[in-house]
């Protein structure tokens, strides 16, 4: 029993040892903050696109695509659904950055609103490891073909 025992910690120890001498690439965060305005898209692949600039935390072109919309099942409130969709920022820079979009939007004849998280996939260049998330809310004007609004998070890449 002692001797498994020395056995066990011997082997634990060496992959303690082992695990530490690992170099683990360094994360540096940035907070992000800023504004958004974007153009629907005519020519689109997925339920609604939109294409504009961000400013702030994050400076660049973006492009947004829903994949999806799901009703919210609720009947008092029947213009309001769920989403889906897929974000790719182009950094002034060139860099690109990947995001991953969930969250609900009051299409017409509904007020226009919208909230939305952005999960961070990765990218290119610079931000080929980027993680994060940021928080969007908004308005979309249908007649005018515009979405603008706010966002604040945090992107992670690796240094």
């Amino acid at each position: 029993m002692k001797r498994s025992s020395r056995i066990v910690s011997a082997g634990l120890g060496l992959f303690l040892m082992a695990t530490m001498s690992v170099p683990v690439a360094a994360q540096q965060c940035k907070p992000l903050n800023g504004s958004f305005l974007a153009q629907v898209q005519p020519a689109c692949s997925g339920v609604l696109c939109t294409a504009g600039r961000v400013w702030g935390g994050i400076q660049g072109d973006y492009q947004f695509t829903m994949d999806k919309t799901i009703p919210n099942g609720e009947p008092e409130v029947p213009t309001i659904s769920f989403f889906t969709g897929h974000s790719i920022i182009t950094l002034k820079s060139g860099d690109q950055i990947f995001g991953t979009d969930i969250g609900t939007i009051d299409l017409p004849p509904g007020h226009g609103g919208f909230a939305s998280l952005i999960t961070f996939t990765g990218g290119t260049g610079a931000m080929t490891n980027a993680t994060g998330q940021i928080r969007l809310r908004g308005k979309f004007d249908p007649v005018a073909g515009t979405t603008s609004g706010d966002y604040n998070g945090t992107v992670c890449t690796v240094q």
